[in-house]
């Protein structure tokens, strides 16, 4: 399967390109086919989103054929514009114990083997099986405290509340074939591939797509008030390649059993395969969104949800005991059967193209166009 190429021949697959001096459009695959929709009605992908019949638009509105797939790799943008973009994370219980190991080791990856070792001891290699906010939840919670091992992963990991936050802002996270950014302070960082829904301000999941929620691990490590210096940083969130739309043939079960696979190749030669198993997730994604959005807060313009990752990769890299860092020029491709490829070019956040098309500019480009 090429990256780019469309994961299903019948699959409702929308997304956004960047037309040399045009702007940003919204268009619709059709087949290999690039369609650009954009139209009164359709400025913007968030109005696609939020249409009566996103479907009937994505197949039959009408639009402009301006290329193939194969032809246009290089304008693709992220397939949102204004949808705040959130996350979720210690949704899986492999990857809850890595982040406790993370929290114990203040973000030194030196220390990280041996907390591993003792930490496993007390609770396993994973919580698998553990219903967040249950009775067995709360037993495990009280034994760890006496252990001095509590952590706050495992509250939100294991407790009845989820952990969402703010990934990115509107209109800066980078699509298909873009850089991703590494803060230059980190030293001990990781991709994180993940399934990302796509939810309308009246909270209905509607699509997915692929997602790198880039993590710092020695910042967040050192403490969760850090999260948004570990998480939110120039080009450190990748959407894309497309939404796909729920219809007939792709539905929330499908998100459920979706199986992501992931490479890293790097210019010193190093790969690493990784995967995460949306069925091993102790969340339903549909919680993850209710926990989101309700009558506590609204979103008018929709939002995408990064639904976490198990991938937590521990393979050294450049020395015995540190386990796994990026290095400048990483190339991660994630995969996952109905959503296709997002792939990306590690960089630091300070040499990937600064962010300057932000909402504003987006309205000014769309009134030229008449299309408000």
């Amino acid at each position: 399967m090429l990256p780019l190429s469309n994961p299903v021949p019948n699959a409702a697959l929308a997304g956004r390109i960047w037309r040399p001096d045009v702007g940003p459009c919204v268009v619709a695959i059709r087949g290999e086919r690039v369609i650009d929709i954009t139209s009164k009605t359709i400025p913007t992908m968030r109005d696609l989103c939020e249409a009566d019949d996103p479907l009937a638009l994505i197949h039959d509105a009408d639009g402009e054929d301006i290329g193939s797939l194969s032809e246009l790799t290089d304008q693709l943008l992220a397939p949102v514009d204004l949808q705040a973009i959130k996350a979720c994370g210690v949704t899986f219980a492999d990857s809850m114990v890595e982040r406790v190991i993370e929290e114990q080791a203040d973000g030194d990856p030196e220390r990280a083997n041996a907390i591993r070792a003792r930490v496993s001891k007390i609770i396993g290699d994973s919580l698998s099986g553990v219903k967040p906010g249950s009775e067995a939840a709360e037993k495990i919670k009280e034994v760890l405290q006496a252990e001095g091992l509590w952590s706050q992963y495992l509250e939100v990991g294991i407790g009845p509340f989820a952990e969402v936050f703010t990934k990115s802002q509107p209109m800066s996270a980078v699509g298909y074939g873009a850089d991703v950014g590494l803060h230059p302070v980190s030293n001990w960082n990781n991709p994180e591939p993940e399934v990302v829904l796509c939810v309308t301000s009246k909270g209905a999941i509607i699509g997915a797509t692929l997602g790198n929620d880039v993590n710092l691990r020695d910042v967040e490590g050192r403490s969760a008030l850090l999260l948004g210096k570990a998480k939110d940083n120039n080009a450190s969130c990748a959407l894309g390649p497309f939404i796909r739309f729920f219809d007939d043939t792709f539905t929330i079960n499908d998100v459920r059993r979706a199986e992501l696979t992931m490479k890293i190749t790097g210019e010193d030669g190093f790969t690493l395969d990784g995967q995460s198993s949306m069925t091993q997730i102790s969340r339903d994604p549909t919680d993850l969104a209710a926990q989101t959005i309700g009558r506590h807060h609204q979103y008018p313009d929709g939002f995408v949800l990064f639904c976490g990752t198990m991938f937590a990769p521990t393979k050294d890299r450049d020395a015995p005991g540190q386990g796994f860092t990026h290095h400048v020029g990483d190339v991660v491709e994630i995969t996952e059967p109905n959503l296709g490829t997002l792939r990306n070019t590690v960089r630091l956040s300070t040499e990937c193209p600064e962010w300057t098309f932000g909402t504003a500019a987006l309205m000014r480009n769309l009134a030229s166009r008449a299309l408000l």
